[in-house]
């Protein structure tokens, strides 16, 4: 399945418009690591924690909405947008939107 930021794919047509199509991601971390993250973050540098979970986050909230978009019949997701992003407490949430199509 493509899934692409793009409204449209240079040399395809789009036949068929299904609709919106989301994903969402709700990852938590271990209490240890949020502590290990908190001592860090004092020291200062990435926190590499983070950055790990908001790309699981991301990763887990593109495959739901593939599902979404193969369930419609859909073979491509256009103008895939990432709509809300957080990481509060140790926790992560992703959204993802786009638009599900059938190319030629």
């Amino acid at each position: 399945m493509l899934i692409t930021n793009l409204e449209n794919v240079p040399g395809q047509r789009i036949m068929k418009s299904l609709g919106m199509v989301r994903g969402q991601a709700l990852q938590d971390s271990h209490w240890m690591t949020r502590l290990l993250s908190g001592l860090h973050r004092v020291l200062g540098g990435e926190l590499a924690h983070y950055s790990a979970l908001l790309r699981r986050s991301r990763e887990k909230a593109l495959a739901h909405m593939e599902v979404e978009a193969r369930a419609m019949g859909a073979n491509a997701v256009l103008n895939v947008r990432f709509s809300a992003l957080a990481v509060v407490g140790g926790r992560a949430r992703l959204s993802v939107l786009g638009t599900a199509v059938v190319l030629e």
